[in-house]
């Protein structure tokens, strides 16, 4: 399957940008300190919001070049202008004036549900934020959230099967993404720390969840939603995205720019120099090969996608139930690559992000008009990254796809959707 083609304040007015409006009202914890690490189980605090540990990506090297990309075509260039004659659609992209932050993973399994308890401790669901087709019981491959209607407040929704927990979030619409962004905005910073790997810098926030998911960095009552703030969370944009995941401030690839996000590639070569393909333990998903390198989570040419089920599913139902009414054959063609433990591709982009080639898709809040000779009073986004189930021109710069932001069909039939956490402006922990 394939997504369409055509990615501390000193006064208070800075502290609600920073820490929420809510944030300023009542206390804030400070200090603490947490390394760079995989993202951490979420806990509660005081009955409140769950608490969930982001750990992003220092973006320097403001004022970048862009570089020209005709979608879906082999080739970066200088300028559009460079681009053959004839090509439609060029676009620069990966541009970024300032500096700014990339979460180091994706959001993952286990913070989306601490986001779903805390932003609908009811069960009643009035945001769309989450669908049956979720469930293990509907779909025993891919299902990665259960809901319980008779739990008790805050505890509705639980991850399917503990293997499922590392993984990324996989039925994201934009929509989704951009609450769970206001959830974070609206939040209280607990904590900041940074961190060094390598050439990698490191931030990562303790953060208390909000259940104010409505306004915040966008207001969900407008349909082209925007940022609202200059500092905070947010998703990323097609640009920031691009550039995290490709631009090499040490000179490397084509005109700086690599072709994939785990290595420099060779443009025009076709897949000849893309990433190894993971395999994945059948019963967990955990990647085996982290040796082999570079590696993603992609269907590569000639090889099976990599691909598992929990082992607390019959092999039976995994092969088969699915909540489309598929037949056997239909559902093996249509669906074989699964997510796999974030990280542990181990490969990095220039900036020291994990998993933007393959794995899952990522939404941008990048709007776009539709695709070319339609129209549409939807609104499009454009998303990047490529997935388990697809070929590795999909991590290409020039993948720029884009998906109406709210379409439920596809995230109903689509497990490979996901996120990823951007952060503009300094944000820093609330003062008590």
């Amino acid at each position: 399957m394939r997504f369409v083609s055509g990615r501390l304040s000193r006064t208070r007015a800075l502290m609600a940008a920073a820490c929420g409006t809510a944030a300023v009202l009542a206390p804030c914890l400070a200090g603490g300190s947490f390394a760079a690490a995989a993202p951490s189980s979420p806990d509660v605090a005081g009955g409140a919001g769950a608490v969930i540990t982001v750990t992003t990506a220092e973006v320097g090297a403001p004022g970048n070049r862009a570089v020209g990309v005709v979608p879906f075509t082999d080739a970066v260039y200088r300028s559009c202008a460079d681009a053959p004659s004839g090509a439609r659609g060029c676009l620069m992209v990966g541009g970024v004036a300032k500096p700014y932050q990339i979460g180091e993973y994706e959001v993952t399994v286990d913070q989306w549900v601490a986001f779903l308890n805390t932003a609908d401790p009811t069960g009643s669901d009035p945001h769309g934020l989450y669908d049956d087709t979720e469930s293990s019981s509907a779909w025993p491959k891919y299902g990665q959230i259960n809901f319980s209607a008779g739990a008790r407040p805050g505890r509705h929704y639980s991850v399917a099967f503990p293997e499922w927990a590392d993984k990324p979030y996989g039925f994201a619409t934009f929509l989704r993404a951009a609450r769970f962004v206001n959830s974070l905005y609206n939040g209280r910073v607990i904590s900041k720390s940074t961190s060094q790997s390598g050439d990698f810098r490191y931030v990562s926030y303790r953060v208390q969840l909000s259940p104010r998911t409505e306004t915040g960095m966008y207001d969900m009552a407008d349909p082209k939603a925007v940022r609202a703030h200059n500092t905070g969370f947010v998703v990323p944009s097609q640009d920031e995205w691009i550039k995290a995941a490709y631009y090499d401030p040490r000179g490397g690839g084509t005109y700086d720019y690599w072709k994939y996000p785990t290595n420099p590639g060779v443009f025009g070569d076709g897949d000849a120099t893309a990433p190894h393909s993971t395999v994945l333990n059948p019963l967990t998903g955990h990647v085996t090969n982290g040796s082999t390198q570079p590696l993603a989570s992609y269907h590569a040419d000639g090889q099976p996608a990599p691909s598992w089920c929990p082992g607390e599913v019959s092999r039976a139902d995994c092969a088969t139930v699915n909540p489309l009414g598929l037949d056997p054959i239909a559902y093996a063609a249509l669906y074989q690559g699964s997510l796999s433990t974030v990280g542990q591709a181990r490969s990095t982009s220039p900036w020291g992000t994990f998993d933007q080639g393959g794995n899952a898709v990522e939404w941008t809040d990048t709007i776009t008009p539709p695709p070319l000779g339609s129209s549409s009073v939807r609104v499009w986004r454009r998303l990047h990254g490529g997935i388990s189930n697809a070929s590795a021109y999909q991590m290409w710069p020039s993948a720029v796809g884009l998906q109406p932001q709210d379409n439920v069909f596809f995230s109903h039939t689509y497990p490979w959707l996901g996120m990823r956490i951007g952060v503009v402006g300094d944000l820093t922990p609330c003062s008590p």
